[in-house]
Formats: structure tokens, sequence, C-alpha cells
């Protein structure tokens, strides 16, 4: 089992989860830059698509040095395609491939990927095989231009990114798999399901703690997620388990974190419109943050001389250059997709209900920041 960078993050580790239509280049660029989480991931890309050549798929994988470590997350069916996309990953300068085995849109899943995958436990183990066959030929040696039906357009793309990385980035060696699914599909199989993408033995498993029944409803089953690591360890294997599902805050981090074992945690929904969320947990687990009982009274955060809720300028300021961020990199994106990120910043505000009617009808960072500069902080 190839550990690579995953072997050197600190513990527990605080990672972004990826999210489709939500996690792209702006968002992660953001999130770095304020939240510092110790591991990153791209939205999920279609290794399909990648090798029919869908060039604006690539689109998916833009990502800046400062997000290192970055992981490509792919998704599919075919093993052998993941087998190439995995490649892809690697000439791309990626630290990491994940595997999409827990989304439950319906589009996905009927498509035999994703959660889907939980039902088909034999392509599953398979595909966990053919992506580490993929960066095994990377580490060999294979040449993007010896795999068959890539076109020469797509080549010459992954070519061109490839120079571009830094010299490091460019040297071939063993990158690390990991897998992000759910606890089962319309009940919890964990008992099952975490012992059969063992057998594969990937780096990480990533596991949300609810079904695919649930989508993004009810509660996540922790318990469930802290019977995965006793799975682990009961096997003496090295996979990491990340934990993922209702973490909001300090407090239901560090409850999570001790009560289940997991070695780290990725954080989702709370993120939207809200770095500072990641900021703090990471301040809490090197001991910047503290959180302490009241008496009988709910947890309280304490926080340690400099450390400060954001202030509604903060959030307005974020909010303009998470807009100004986006037409940089998705300059040729219709500025519609921006626009839900500004409505998470704007929650809690007073009057927030006026500047989000304005606010949906921006289509550039300049009418964004001439809204949100009459408000009177």
């Amino acid at each position: 089992m190839e550990l690579g960078f995953w072997r050197d993050l600190p513990r527990p580790i605080i990672g972004l989860s990826p999210m489709d239509g939500v996690t792209d280049q702006p968002y992660r660029y953001m999130y770095k830059k304020y939240g510092h989480p110790d591991v990153i991931m791209t939205e999920f890309t279609s290794v399909e698509g990648l090798v029919r050549n869908a060039i604006k798929l690539f689109r998916d994988f833009i990502y800046d040095e400062s997000q290192r470590p970055i992981v490509a997350q792919l998704f599919g069916k075919e093993p052998e395609s993941f087998r190439t996309a995995a490649l892809i990953a690697a000439y791309l300068g990626f630290d990491g491939v994940d595997i999409n085995m827990g989304c439950p849109a319906k589009n996905v899943r009927q498509s035999g990927s994703g959660a889907a995958l939980i039902e088909n436990p034999k392509l599953a183990k398979e595909i966990i095989f053919a992506t580490k066959a993929g960066l095994q030929d990377w580490a060999e040696g294979k040449k993007i231009e010896n795999v068959p039906n890539l076109k020469q357009k797509t080549i010459k793309l992954i070519l061109e990114k490839h120079s571009q990385l830094p010299h490091q980035y460019q040297k071939r060696h063993l990158l690390p798999v990991s897998v992000k699914t759910r606890i089962g599909y319309e009940r919890s199989t964990v008992s099952t399901w975490i012992p059969t993408l063992l057998e594969a033995e990937p780096t990480v498993i990533s596991l949300h703690g609810r079904t695919l029944k649930q989508m993004y409803t009810g509660s996540s089953d922790w318990q469930e997620i802290a019977k995965a690591v006793k799975i682990v360890q009961q096997t003496s294997g090295e996979t990491l388990i990340l934990g993922n599902g209702d973490i909001d805050s300090i407090v239901s981090a560090k409850e999570k974190i001790i009560a289940s074992g997991v070695d780290g945690i990725l954080v989702g929904r709370a993120t939207f419109g809200n770095p500072w969320v990641l900021a703090k947990l990471i301040d809490w687990r090197n001991g910047v943050l503290e959180t302490e009982n009241s008496s009988n009274q709910s947890k309280q955060k304490s926080f340690k001389p400099g450390q400060i809720e954001p202030s509604l300028q903060d959030k307005i300021r974020l909010a303009i250059e998470h807009s100004q961020v986006y037409e940089t990199f998705l300059s040729e994106d219709s500025f519609q997709s921006m626009r839900k990120h500004l409505a998470w910043y704007i929650k809690g505000f007073p009057q927030a209900s006026d500047i989000r009617v304005q606010l949906m009808q921006a289509n550039n960072a300049t009418q964004v920041e001439k809204i949100l500069n009459q408000i009177d902080p």
C-alpha cells in the first residue's frame, strides 16, 4: 500500500470534502487560503468522459500550487477507463487519486457509478485495482502518447499541462489511491462493505455516515463509522478512515473524532460561505483553540488571543474576493454558478433577503462589489 502524502499529514486530518457543483477551482482556492485544510479533493470527474476525449472535463482538474496536497476525484464504472484516468491524473501532477463510491445522485447511481458500487462489490474492487494499475503505469514510465483511443488534442493538452508543473511534480513515483463512500445502500452494510474495500487495500476510506437511501437527510451515523474503524484495526491494516457528515463546529468535530477513533474528518456543507470553520478546526487540532464545559451548560468555544469570529465586513470582503477569483479562473463560465456562493456568504446578514435578490441578478464581480459595499457593517 502506497501511503504517499497521507503519511505526513498531522492527526486528526482535517480535509475539505469534495462536493459536486461546489468545490470548483475558485472555491478550493478561497478555502485553502482562508481555511487551510490539510487535504483537498476536486469535484468528481467522469473517467469514461476523460477517455472519450471530452476536453471540457479537464476544467474540473484546474488547480493551483497553493492547494497541495490535492487529490483528483474520479467516478465511473469501467475499470479500464479508471486505469487511463489515473494515468492522466498523475501526468497532471495530482498528489493522489480518489474514487467516488458514494454519490447518491439519480443519474450517477443509475449508470452504475457512485454509490451504486456499494451494491456491486466485485466491480468496486476491480475499479480500485485498475486505478492502482494506472498509477503503477505512471511510476513505471508509461507514456500518455501510447494510450489507445486518446486523440492528439487530448494528449497535447495533457502534455502541455504536465510541462507547466514544478519540476518535483513531473517526477514519476507511485501515488496513493483513496475511496469516498457511504455506510450502505438502503441500510448500513459496513460489516461487509468495508472488509470488501480493504481487500483492495486503498490508502484511505472516507466514509459518509448516511446510506444512499438517506441522501443528505436524517443524521449521520457515526457509530457505523466507528465500526469501520474497528474493522480496520482488527485486520491490522494501514488504511486510514476519515469520517464525514454533520460536522459543523469544533465541538461536534471533537466529539465525533474521539468517539469514533477516526484518523480524520472531511467537512462539507458546514463550509458553505464559511471557510473559517476549517481554520478553527485546524487551530483546535493544533492547540490554538480549546473547548470547555460550562457546568451543565452546552459546550462553548473558548478562543485564545487573536482568534475572533468573522465580522460582517470579513464576509463581505471574502464574497467580493471569491467573485473576483471566479472571474479569473472561470472567465468563460456563466457567473450564475457563483451566485449560490454569494447567498451562502450573506446568510444571517441584516436584510439578507433583499441583498440576496440583488446578488442573484449579478453578472460579474464588479456588480457584486457595488451591491455589497452598500451594506453598513
